[in-house]
C-alpha cells in the first residue's frame, strides 16, 4: 500500500511539472462591456475582437458562431491572445435598455452597418482589421487570419 502511495505521488508530481493535469479548460469569457474589455486587454497584453451581431435572425451570424466562434481551435487562441466582446442586435431577445445603448454606441463608434461584423482593435481602441459577413471559413483558416493582422 505504501508503494501504491509513493507511485501516485511520484505520477500527481510529474504530472503538474509537465501541467497536463492542471490545464484550465474553461473558454475565454464573452464581454458585453468594452471598457472593460479594454481594461482586460491592456493588463494581459491582448488585442480586442467585437462580434457584432444579430445572434437571433441573422443566418451568417449563426453560421460563425456555430462553426468557428464555439470551436475549440478559436476559443483556444483567443484563450491566450484576444478579449472577447459581442454586441448583439436581437430582433426577439429581450436586453437591458442598458445593453442596447452600449451595443449602439459601440455600432456608431465602429460604424457597423450589417451583420456579422468582426472587429480587432487594440487595447486602446484603434481598429486592426475588419471583416462583414462569413465566407464559410474554416476554423483554422479563420485563427490564421487573425493571427496575421500586423498594428496600423
Amino acid at each position: 500500500m505504501k508503494m501504491n502511495r509513493s507511485f501516485l505521488l511520484v505520477g500527481l508530481a510529474a504530472c503538474l511539472i509537465w501541467s497536463g493535469c492542471e490545464k484550465d479548460e474553461t473558454p475565454p469569457e464573452w464581454l458585453t462591456d468594452f471598457s472593460a474589455a479594454q481594461a482586460k486587454a491592456k493588463a494581459g497584453k491582448k488585442r480586442i475582437f467585437l462580434d457584432f451581431t444579430g445572434s437571433d435572425f441573422c443566418s451568417a451570424c449563426k453560421a460563425i458562431k456555430k462553426k468557428v466562434l464555439t470551436s475549440t481551435e478559436f476559443l483556444a487562441y483567443a484563450k491566450t491572445d484576444l478579449v472577447l466582446v459581442e454586441a448583439d442586435f436581437p430582433l426577439n431577445t429581450p436586453q437591458s435598455d442598458a445593453l442596447k445603448a452600449a451595443n449602439k454606441a459601440l455600432s456608431e463608434k465602429f460604424k457597423i452597418d450589417g451583420y456579422p461584423t468582426l472587429v480587432v482593435t487594440d487595447a486602446d481602441g484603434k481598429e486592426l482589421w475588419r471583416e462583414e459577413g462569413y465566407d464559410d471559413e474554416t476554423p483554422a483558416q479563420y485563427v490564421a487570419k487573425l493571427k496575421a493582422i500586423k498594428p496600423k
